[in-house]
């Protein structure tokens, strides 16, 4: 039949196989056989049956995915969308033919993360240390804090009240709870005026409008608890807690709660374009010569940087098998000066006896090496707003954050890029020796 294309190589482009179609200098084409997958294959497998349920999909596959997904700085959707484009994300993933379906559903990584949780992830954070080789054991290594900022808007008073109102409006309609009154005719005009607050002469009736959300929001929580049954009580205890808590608070309390949904701290920094920061606060790790991170810990609240080095160092130990030798910081760490046989050197400390000016400015010379890092992880790697939800999901961006920003350090560096140069030269190198051994002198 006319049209058909049988057997050509154009009909059989996308079937031959992906190690033979693909570039082999490639960045991924070369990470991929770096990676020691088995490893995640021992470690994971532990959370799936093979005895009931549907098959699961490969663990290389969704690892990949997370991976890719931190590396190239995009979201569930996007990742598994451009999954089905790129055949150099398809070969990194272990395929071995090119893929016109998606590979997941985007909420499958959702899963992923939580069955692995934060020790999967710091699996995951822990091989990319050690992909590193002799490089990453250091033993002289730079600290410093800083905030992982949540998804959540700036936390003003009426945004809470607002958000406790549209939460009872949804589960009345949920659990079929009929409220006195809703006041969902009312609550549009009232945000309307609350743009009056910041003009001169409507002052006043922004206030107003302000104080009236405030009485509604109190109205509607004690509405929906009074027609509440015992078992709805008890399955919203925590929510109708966290509401009265928000009704209550006032402006000079401690631990004030920002986010109806997440729990999140505000912490200054000191910073003149961004005063208050709302999220938590993490502690990096990175060696002081070849700028790989060897720690990351995330820490809920805002404890003081000084409280923040002693597990972090603890990680550091877990992954290393070895205890750092001595760590540079800045003055945000006074207080400890030994924790362990780790010595703590502060930039602006007292400098040691017999050491010369010089010297001592030498030594803390790679010290701000670990800002640029920072800001890399923030800009390139998904740090710098961080979409996961919980606890868990802070510790869990963080650690894959700093996993992807080890694989770029990898794919950069010199050794890694000039990896098959050399091993070609080698291959010449060898067939000449066998040439030239096997010529007769004679």
């Amino acid at each position: 039949m006319k049209g058909i294309v049988k057997n050509t190589n154009e009909a059989q482009l996308f079937y031959n196989k992906l190690s033979r179609a693909l570039n082999p200098k490639h960045s991924l084409y070369k990470l991929a056989g770096k990676i020691p997958w088995n490893e995640f294959e021992e470690t994971f497998s532990k959370h799936y049956s093979k005895r009931y349920g549907r098959p699961s999909k490969p663990i290389r596959l969704m690892v990949s995915l997370l991976l890719l997904k931190q590396l190239y700085n995009v979201s569930d959707e996007q990742v598994v969308m451009q999954w089905t484009e790129n055949p150099y994300w398809q070969y990194f993933s272990g395929m071995q033919e090119f893929q016109w379906e998606l590979p997941c559903d985007p909420t499958e990584l959702v899963k992923f993360r939580n069955r692995i949780g934060e020790k999967g992830a710091e699996k995951i954070f822990e091989v990319t240390v050690k992909m590193h080789g002799k490089e990453s054991e250091e033993r002289e290594i730079i600290a410093d804090t800083t905030v992982q900022e949540k998804n959540i808007t700036y936390p003003t008073d009426t945004k809470l009240h607002l958000q406790i109102i549209e939460w009872v409006w949804r589960i009345s309609d949920r659990e079929q709870i009929r409220l006195r009154q809703t006041y969902k005719r009312t609550i549009p005009k009232l945000k309307f005026k609350t743009r009056y607050y910041r003009t001169l002469k409507r002052k006043k009736e922004g206030k107003a409008a302000i104080r009236k959300i405030k009485t509604i929001a109190g109205r509607l929580i004690r509405d929906i608890e009074r027609k509440m049954s015992q078992e709805q009580l008890l399955k919203y205890s925590q929510m109708i807690q966290k509401c009265y808590r928000i009704l209550n608070q006032r402006r000079t309390d401690k631990n004030k709660l920002y986010s109806l949904y997440e729990e999140v701290s505000c912490i200054a920094k000191g910073k003149e374009h961004k005063k208050y920061e709302f999220g938590s606060k993490v502690s990096i790790l990175l060696t002081k010569t070849t700028g790989i991170i060897v720690g990351a810990k995330n820490f809920r609240g805002n404890p003081y940087d000084g409280k923040t080095l002693e597990p972090a160092l603890e990680q550091y130990k877990k992954i290393l098998k070895q205890e750092a030798q001595r760590v540079l910081v800045d003055g945000g760490y006074r207080g400890k000066g030994q924790i362990g046989e780790t010595e703590i050197m502060r930039v602006h400390g007292k400098r040691k006896k017999g050491w010369s000016k010089w010297r001592w400015k030498q030594r803390f010379k790679r010290r701000a090496s670990i800002e640029p890092v920072i800001g890399h992880l923030k800009q390139d790697h998904r740090l710098g707003r961080n979409y996961l939800k919980g606890e868990i999901g802070d510790s869990v961006n963080l650690l894959l954050s700093c996993a992807a920003f080890n694989l770029r350090k990898l794919i950069n560096s010199p050794s890694f890029i000039f990896a098959r140069f050399k091993l070609a030269l080698k291959l010449i190198f060898n067939q000449y020796i066998l040439i030239l051994f096997s010529f007769d002198f004679e």
